[in-house]
């Protein structure tokens, strides 16, 4: 269980740190990689999500046997990211280089499996 709130206690601060500042990073996102941003709601509807997540994983982190469960969406919420993003690619929609952005979540995506793994409730095993 020491895995386990060790590896969702980092995910829930590193993206509380990594997404708060781009509340305010709205116009240089569409400056630095254009075109310009024109949708806001689907902007920060994802950071809102995000922060979301974060929450929910400090939560798993307090007390990771009884919130097992939701290790699971947890999985789905980096997997399914970095799938998105190997997807666009192969899509020619996503530059090549643009997959580094993923790299960190397939990273957590995989602790994410192991702790799952490791969490699992010793005396229900056979």
């Amino acid at each position: 269980m020491k895995f386990a709130r060790i590896v969702f206690g980092f995910a829930g601060v590193w993206g509380v740190l990594v997404l708060t500042p781009l509340y305010f990073l709205y116009d240089f996102v569409g400056k630095h990689d254009p075109p310009a941003l024109t949708h806001p709601q689907f902007y920060y509807g994802f950071l809102s999500l995000g922060l979301a997540w974060q929450a929910a994983f400090l939560v798993i982190a307090a007390d990771p046997l009884r919130f097992r469960p939701l290790m699971i969406p947890a999985l789905l919420e980096k997997w399914g990211f970095v799938v998105t993003l190997m997807v666009l690619t192969l899509q020619r929609r996503l530059a090549g280089e643009q997959l580094a952005i993923g790299i960190p979540d397939g990273l957590l995506g995989i602790l994410f499996f192991i702790a799952f793994v490791k969490t699992r409730n010793r005396t229900f095993q056979a």
